[in-house]
C-alpha cells in the first residue's frame, strides 16, 4: 500500500494516497467523513480521458495514520503539500469536494501556486458553513450545534442517518442504492471517532472568506441546487463571488453527494475544465 509520510509536525503522520494514469496530475480530495474510495467514478472517468489521477485519505480516515490534536485546515494543508513534494508534483490541479475545498484554499495561503494550475470546488464548504450576522445564509449554529453533540453521544447512529441526507435519500426517492448507503456508513464508521469529531469542528467554524483571494488560478465551482448539507448561499454563490478566475454551475436537482447522484455530469464538467 502506497504511504507519503508528512513530516512537517512532531509527530509524523502516514498518509495513503493512489495514483494511477499519465499526465499532468489531478489531485482528488475527499469529503467528511469518507475516504479516498467516494472518487471512484471520477477516478475512473479522468484517468479514462488521459489524467494522471491522485486521491488521499484525510489523516484518520480510511487507510491514513491516526492523529489525535491536528485536524485545523493547516495541518490538513501541510499533508495535502507533503503528498505533492513527495511525489515532485508540478502543474497540479486541485479537486475538493465538500470539507476538502477547505484544503484547497488552505493550500494557496500556506504555499501559493507555483505548483498549481487549476482548482475545483465540488459541493464545497468555501467559503463557510456558519450562520453569522453578515452571513445570514449559513447553518445557525443550533443546529451545528446538534451535529457535534450527536457525534460525541452517538457517532454510528448519527452516521447511519446521515448519508440519506447527504443524497437526499427517502422512500420516494431513492436516489442511490442501499449498497451505497451501507458502504459509505462502513467507510465512514471505520474513520476515528476522534478525527471524525476534531475534522466537524474545523469544516463547521473556518471561515474562508479572507483567503478567497489568494486563489490565483482558473477555479470550477460545481453545486447542486438541492443540496441539503452544504446550503448553495453560503457557499458556491459566495465563492463564486469572492474568487476572480472561476467558471459556476450548478446542477438542477443534485444534492450534497452529486458526486455518486450526478456522476456524469460532474464528470463531464470537470474533464472539459482540464482539457481547456
Amino acid at each position: 500500500m502506497p504511504y507519503i509520510i508528512n513530516r512537517d509536525h512532531a509527530k509524523h503522520v502516514k498518509i495513503f494516497y493512489e495514483d494511477h494514469g499519465s499526465g499532468h496530475p489531478v489531485i482528488l480530495i475527499h469529503g467528511w467523513p469518507l475516504s479516498h474510495r467516494s472518487w471512484d467514478a471520477q477516478i475512473t472517468a479522468l484517468v479514462n480521458a488521459g489524467h494522471r489521477v491522485i486521491a488521499y485519505d484525510r489523516r484518520g480516515f480510511g487507510a491514513s495514520e491516526t492523529e489525535w490534536d491536528q485536524y485545523g485546515y493547516d495541518a490538513l494543508a501541510s499533508d495535502l503539500h507533503a503528498l505533492i513534494t513527495t511525489l515532485e508534483l508540478s502543474n497540479i490541479t486541485l479537486v475538493g469536494f465538500s470539507m476538502g475545498g477547505g484544503e484547497v484554499v488552505r493550500y494557496f495561503t500556506k504555499y501559493g501556486s507555483e505548483k498549481i494550475v487549476k482548482a475545483a470546488l465540488i459541493a464545497s464548504i468555501i467559503p463557510l458553513v456558519a450562520q453569522k450576522p453578515d452571513n445570514p445564509d449559513g447553518v445557525p449554529q443550533e443546529e451545528l450545534d446538534k451535529i457535534m453533540e450527536a457525534l460525541e453521544t452517538d457517532r454510528v447512529g448519527f452516521l447511519k442517518d446521515f448519508h440519506k441526507n447527504f443524497y437526499n435519500y427517502g422512500l420516494l426517492h431513492k436516489s442511490v442504492s442501499e449498497a451505497r448507503l451501507d458502504a459509505d456508513f462502513i467507510v465512514a464508521s471505520g474513520a476515528s471517532e476522534n478525527a471524525t469529531q476534531k475534522a466537524a469542528e474545523a469544516w463547521a467554524t473556518t471561515d474562508f472568506r479572507p483567503e478567497l483571494t489568494n486563489i490565483t488560478v482558473p477555479v470550477l465551482i460545481v453545486h447542486g441546487d438541492a443540496d441539503n448539507i452544504v446550503p448553495l448561499k453560503t457557499s458556491a454563490e459566495q465563492a463564486a463571488r469572492g474568487i476572480d478566475n472561476n467558471e459556476y454551475h450548478i446542477i438542477e436537482g443534485a444534492p450534497h453527494g452529486l458526486n455518486c447522484t450526478h456522476a456524469n455530469e460532474l464528470n463531464s464538467l470537470l474533464i472539459g475544465f482540464l482539457n481547456k
